[in-house]
């Protein structure tokens, strides 16, 4: 496994199908568990069935997150009984009383259908407790679930990143996702494929300040991007970076981009995405000048400057050809913001000049054509409720390298 690109032909990828967790979802929930709507499960599938077939056809494998989980559960029964505790532990339950009961519920299951439960969320109903010995016992019972859904697991960009021939496990910055990065370390560890490919870590989900996928992007075998977000704290980022120099990987330079921190910025990968070797889409709001910090291997160590430039310009240091930004939406404001929204600067290169785009976002869709990029489209009504895109929704394993 190896990524030293954002546009090398995409070989492996990692994904989750949207499962009952989306059933779980209602109007008191959406805020806490990070959605502003509730997607129709039926067409999600649909729509994320038609993704996956889709690049299958362009021979990408595809791999699915229950699966591997579940492979790597049986692989190693010894670590079963810790997986499930830890899950537990990780879902804030603060009465043992149903710790013990939940502990058993799911060791009745199925290895496959157990994590499928644990992605879905368990509803008070479906556990008997017939008898409740604490306040704390009873006080649960009050909230609709024992455990809540994990909706955004959708967004397998975000648990972990891989990074040249290492990974980065995230530690996510809100309540609702840190569960997410208990699947991607165990997969990590414990799967065959994954344990005989033996990555290094660069980041741990246990290491101190969050950062997420989405706010890492690898421009070349020397270059990496990196989001200070609402959700990537500057430290963390400089932690990774640390790590990776003090490393055998090639990587030269860390570029820190300053973004607003709000909900329509919320990764660098919703402003700004690679299409080609010169080929970059952006969020109008970052065309302008922007702060970047550099980050440059030093000894081991690193250097850390303070650049204030337009984009394109900063690009075209690091990657030393000219760079040609095509803008969301175009140049209507009202259009942008809406394609923006509805993620259109979020692609997923499968190799370069070739991306998958939400066929709804259609001014940035025919200017990337315009500017001779091929244009893969994919059905986006129930799956864009979830604001996030085709690069959201997959997590490349591997890319082949590119000149």
């Amino acid at each position: 496994m190896k990524i030293t690109s954002e546009i090398g032909k995409l070989k492996t990828v990692l994904v989750h199908r949207p499962g009952k967790e989306l059933e779980n979802l209602t109007p008191d929930l959406l805020e806490k568990l990070l959605f502003d709507d509730i997607p129709f499960l039926k067409v999600a599938q649909r729509e994320h069935d038609f993704f996956v077939k889709m690049m299958r056809d362009e021979g990408i494998e595809v791999l699915y997150l229950t699966d591997l989980l579940t492979e790597a559960l049986k692989a190693h029964p010894e670590v079963y009984d810790h997986f499930i505790n830890s899950f537990i532990e990780e879902s804030k339950i603060k009465s043992k009383t149903i710790k013990t009961a939940l502990f058993q519920f799911f060791k009745n299951l199925d290895t496959h259908e157990m994590i499928l439960k644990m992605i879905e969320g368990v509803r008070t109903h479906e556990i008997n407790i017939p008898k409740k010995l604490s306040i704390m016992d009873m006080l649960e019972d009050e909230y609709p679930f024992y455990t809540d859904p994990i909706p955004n697991l959708i967004f397998q960009r975000d648990p972990f990143s891989t990074i040249g021939s290492g990974v980065c496990i995230g530690k996510m910055s809100t309540l609702a996702r840190q569960r997410e990065t208990l699947f991607s370390e165990y997969i990590i560890n414990y799967h065959p494929r994954f344990k005989a490919w033996n990555p290094p870590h660069y980041y741990s989900r246990n290491d101190r300040y969050s950062i997420e996928g989405g706010d890492v992007l690898v421009l070349s075998d020397e270059v990496i991007a990196a989001g200070i977000s609402n959700r990537t704290d500057p430290r963390a980022i400089e932690h990774l970076a640390e790590k990776i120099f003090d490393s055998k990987e090639s990587f030269k330079t860390i570029l820190a981009f300053n973004i607003p921190k709000s909900r329509a910025f919320m990764h660098l990968d919703t402003v700004f995405t690679q299409v080609d070797y010169d080929i970059f889409t952006i969020h109008p709001g970052i065309e302008d000048k922007l702060t970047v910090f550099e980050i440059q291997r030093k000894n081991g160590s690193f250097d850390v400057s303070k650049v204030v430039d337009n984009l394109d310009v900063i690009l075209m240091k690091y990657l030393k050809r000219p760079i040609k930004l095509i803008r969301c939406g175009g140049k209507d404001l009202i259009t942008a913001t809406r394609e923006q929204w509805n993620d259109g600067a979020n692609t997923l290169c499968v190799s370069p000049g070739k991306v998958i785009v939400y066929d709804r976002n259609q001014v940035t869709n025919d200017l990337l054509r315009n500017a001779g990029v091929t244009v893969l489209e994919i059905n986006s009504c129930e799956l864009s409720r979830g604001r996030g895109g085709p690069r959201c929704m997959t997590m490349p394993l591997e890319r082949e390298d590119i000149k």
